[in-house]
């Protein structure tokens, strides 16, 4: 059954919910002797059934509430459900280190739960973020007993999209996570002003201090997160791939798990999900499934940001991964087909499936007079395909000011807001289509080719995608970061975006915009070839950027567009 037609499903076709048992915490002793604690629901009668698994990093009780229905629910549904404390979280054993444990501890665990009475032997994982992270760890020495996966929203390259996005520290994410990490930390070990401390530290999250990326709060508790490893580790190091799902790509796809991979448009993890997919198939894993919704990390719901996306983006993940996990650990009939990429339409609100992944490139060439930061009629986008007149703007970033962060998966606010008065910045250059005269899909991965020249030795470029509307709203679809350094040296810097799914309508145009900074999304470049994680904020410099483009300086903006 397709996401669309789920809506007109009546509630009667789900309303056979078995009773349910108290949870019983049971545990798992390792064989390094680390035992880790886990809550059981299952159904009160009947059976045997079959295992669904959550490894939780924020305390089992949570499990995963936030998107999910309850585990409860889901072992009304037929199912025993485990909810298990991984390593040195809520009352489970141990140190935790982000990612060091999670295979070993995730084969045992999978093991160890196919084994519980009641089992039918078979079991599949679910959870988002962390929690579908640990699933994909857990999959690259799976044994036959996992049967299928459900990873939400969660990380695949660790330190290019996890931690860092084309060389840039994605500070704002990375730091805001690890302050979490250090209190639960600090919580495990009974250190109640530690976390008080850090609680407090991250409902500001600032970046006091005299390096923005290493605020005095983390300095006191470097040693209670992975945090200052990620800012120390270099990019070659082993420890990397150690820790990233793919660089195991090739295990996991010869092992051909189902699996069923969910994102969102304004998740912090939108291109490991969708990579994650293009990956395993290369790799030719043949039962996978792909579906994103408009959504943010958290809440699935039908408004993100400021628009109501309508009540198709109100469909039920719950039911989803239901009717998923009874097909492969029931042997249940699909109830019906259904192409196995399920997109939702930014524009016409609406889901649309396709087989494979769009290939088809559509390219928009920059021009305009030199004004696209000062006025935002001058810089134009067009597919046309003569000759344009040589031109070139500049972007000055100013480390006092640097242009903000706002809307999409990193901005305050985050999803899809009006960002106008954002653009209007003499900061940022813009370039317009003209309002379409016939509807566009644009479907899957974009991309910008800037030919830049710069006054600095090192600088980032910042762009981002948006739909502007016949009312001159103006909002974010896609964007992209990267540091260059001049010692590396490149005719053209390529600024890989977030893909999108959105349907332009007759009078709707299309922007790109460029800027030198995305702060605190990123910390600042200081412009002097200094490590940005490492310089003193003192130390940044105005950089000026040149954005050249026309004849004989082809920048554009590559997009996929829906056959």
């Amino acid at each position: 059954m397709s996401l669309s037609a789920q809506m007109d499903v009546s509630v009667g076709e789900h309303a056979a919910l078995l009773p349910v048992l108290p949870p019983e915490v049971r545990s798992l002793t390792l064989r390094d002797g680390t035992r880790l604690d886990a809550d059981i629901y299952q159904p009160a009668a009947g059976g045997p059934y079959p295992v669904l698994l959550m490894r939780q990093a924020y305390g089992r009780r949570i499990g995963c509430t936030l998107c999910y229905a309850h585990p409860a629910w889901y072992a009304a549904n037929g199912y025993i459900v485990v909810v298990q404390d991984i390593r040195g979280r809520g009352t489970s054993e141990g140190f935790f280190k982000a990612g060091e444990d999670d295979i070993a501890d995730g084969v045992e665990t999978v093991d160890w739960a196919a084994g519980l009475e009641g089992s039918t032997g078979d079991v599949g994982m679910y959870g988002f973020s962390y929690q579908g992270y640990v699933q994909l760890m857990a999959a690259i020495e799976a044994r036959p007993a996992l049967k299928a996966l459900a990873p939400a929203m969660s990380p695949w390259h660790a330190r290019e999209i996890w931690a860092y996005e084309n060389g840039a520290l994605r500070l704002q994410g990375a730091l805001g996570w690890a302050t979490q990490i250090a209190a639960e930390t600090a919580r495990h070990a009974g250190d109640a002003e530690a976390y008080a401390d850090l609680l407090a530290e991250s409902r500001t999250l600032n970046v006091r201090g005299c390096v923005q990326a290493r605020p005095t709060y983390m300095e006191r508790y470097r040693e209670m997160s992975h945090y200052h490893r990620w800012l120390d580790t270099p990019a070659d190091d082993p420890y990397w791939a150690a820790i990233s799902p793919a660089a195991h790509a090739k295990t996991i796809a010869a092992k051909n798990i189902p699996t069923l991979f969910l994102g969102g448009w304004y998740d912090s993890h939108l291109r490991s999900t969708w990579e994650a997919y293009g990956d395993l198939l290369k790799e030719g894993h043949t039962r996978l499934r792909m579906t994103f919704g408009p959504w943010l990390h958290f809440p699935w719901d039908r408004k993100t940001g400021a628009i109501d996306f309508g009540p198709a983006a109100a469909v039920s993940m719950d039911v989803e991964h239901i009717r998923f996990f009874d097909q492969w650990l029931k042997g249940k009939e699909p109830a019906a087909a259904e192409e196995p990429i399920q997109l939702f339409d930014l524009g016409v609100h609406r889901w649309r499936g396709f087989a494979a992944l769009p290939q088809q490139e559509m390219t928009f060439a920059l021009s305009g007079s030199g004004r696209a930061t000062i006025d935002k009629s001058d810089g134009v986008l067009s597919t046309h395909s003569g000759r344009l007149s040589p031109g070139i703007d500049y972007v000055v970033n100013d480390p006092w000011r640097p242009a903000p962060a706002f809307g999409g998966a990193f901005g305050t606010p985050p999803g899809p807001v009006d960002r106008a008065h954002i653009d209007a910045r003499g900061d940022i250059a813009t370039f317009t289509t003209s309002p379409f005269e016939e509807t566009l899909t644009l479907a899957g991965a974009v991309k910008a080719r800037l030919h830049v020249t710069c006054d600095a030795v090192s600088f980032d470029i910042g762009c981002v995608l948006s739909r502007v509307t016949k009312a001159g709203q103006v909002f974010q679809l896609a964007d992209g970061y990267c540091t260059v350094k001049k010692d590396e040296p490149r005719d053209v810097i390529e600024v890989p975006m977030r893909a999108t799914c959105v349907t332009f309508q007759p009078g709707d145009a299309l922007r790109l915009s460029i800027s030198g900074a995305s702060f605190p999304a990123y910390p600042l470049n200081p412009g002097t070839g200094e490590d940005p994680t490492k310089a003193p904020s003192a130390h940044a410099r105005v950089i000026t950027l040149g954005v050249k483009y026309g004849n004989g300086h082809p920048s554009c903006l590559v997009v996929t567009v829906a056959e």
